[in-house]
């Protein structure tokens, strides 16, 4: 759903610029102004909602919205007793049967059971061994880690409250890595490249910094007649955050 806002109104920048085309000297050399102008938004590079992968109840989310974290700290933690005897339980009976092979083991080389007896004891260990991993892989499953350094964007639940499987969490981001995502009118294909820069200046901060063209889309829209063209923004530029609007310039080309 928000990903359908955000094209929607990343549309709608784009017909605005696309009604200036005729006097914009990337198209067709007029001196309009100097040079061209389109409406973009940031986006960050690194964003998700993290789901439950089990369903339970929840004890402690330790980040709230807008605080940071580090990658593989712990956002969510579930109670995990139940999932936790399971393990146990899961241990203990690859020991069980470990022991029983070890023990037809000894008994084959005193030819006091025969190879059949020894291969049934092997199923039953690999069998056990592998329903431990899956035990233990939910248990691994009952704290939900941080994939990528950022912040929180949102909290879906809170502490105590009981989740489904695949109930959104929380929705994080990293502000750190953010893009520029300009729809430009198709008519520019020619003329824009890879490495090309260009300035641009958030609404927010009102400070131009210059950006560099990283890749073009791969589509025309056929509806809009539009490009999708997705920038780089310098590392460190301080007071940016996922979601704000702006302006990009590109200068006149001789």
């Amino acid at each position: 759903m928000k990903q359908a806002v955000w094209w929607a109104a990343l549309a709608l920048m784009a017909g605005m610029a696309q009604a200036a085309t005729d006097s914009d000297p990337l198209l067709d050399g007029a001196t309009s102004g100097g040079g061209a102008e389109v409406r973009g938004v940031l986006r960050a590079r690194s964003q998700a909602v993290l789901a439950s992968e089990l369903s339970g109840r929840v004890t402690e989310i330790p980040f709230s919205e807008g605080q940071s974290f580090k990658k593989g700290d712990v956002l969510v933690r579930f109670d995990c007793s139940a999932y936790q005897a399971q393990a146990n339980a899961s241990a203990a009976a690859v020991r069980a049967t470990r022991e029983e092979l070890r023990n037809k083991q000894q008994l084959a080389a005193l030819n006091s059971v025969g190879k059949f007896e020894v291969s049934l004891a092997e199923a039953r260990q690999a069998q056990a061994q592998a329903e431990a991993q899956v035990y233990q892989v939910q248990v691994q499953r009952c704290q939900v880690k941080a994939p990528f350094d950022g912040q929180v964007v949102q909290r879906r639940v809170q502490a105590h409250e009981s989740v489904a499987s695949g109930a959104a969490l929380l929705e994080i981001v990293d502000n750190r890595s953010l893009e520029i995502h300009l729809l430009v009118p198709s008519s520019w294909l020619g003329k824009l490249k890879p490495e090309q820069t260009f300035s641009f200046v958030p609404d927010e901060t009102g400070q131009p910094f210059d950006a560099v063209i990283k890749r073009l889309g791969a589509r025309i829209d056929e509806g809009s007649q539009t490009l999708l063209l997705i920038a780089s923004v310098p590392a460190n530029t301080p007071g940016l955050l996922s979601g704000m609007s702006g302006t990009a310039h590109f200068a006149e080309r001789k």
